[in-house]
């Protein structure tokens, strides 16, 4: 059981050095002077694909964004627990594919329950 919390510890170890390590490094070569350090108007403005930003950021946005995006997680995460099953399904046998057909039921029913609501249309 040690060894199997050393491993998760490892893996620990791993995911936080991952990013800190490029953050250090910068770190150090700006305290070195290596890391050039010139701050000017156009490097400090907000970027936002090219364009000059308008009014304030807490603007309203339209529901429907969310929804949609809801809706894509959803189908997402479908395909992502689909793979699996269907690789399995050779030796997984009839009470696997029963398992299957109704998950697929149901998102099949709330993706019609979305589609009659017109919570894919965008006008």
């Amino acid at each position: 059981m040690l060894e199997q919390f050393g491993r998760a510890g490892f893996l620990l170890l791993f995911a936080l050095s991952f990013p800190l390590l490029p953050i250090a490094a910068s770190m150090v070569f700006g305290l070195f002077r290596i890391r050039p350090k010139r701050p000017d108007p156009v490097k400090n403005a907000t970027y936002e694909c090219g364009v000059e930003t308008e009014g304030d950021a807490l603007g309203q946005f339209n529901v429907r964004y969310y929804v949609y995006a809801l809706i894509f997680v959803v189908f997402d995460v479908e395909i992502l627990l689909l793979y699996p099953w269907a690789v399995a399904l050779p030796h997984a046998g009839f009470g696997a594919f029963f398992a299957g057909a109704i998950f697929l039921l149901i998102l099949v029913v709330g993706f019609v329950y979305d589609w009659a609501k017109k919570a894919l249309e965008w006008a």
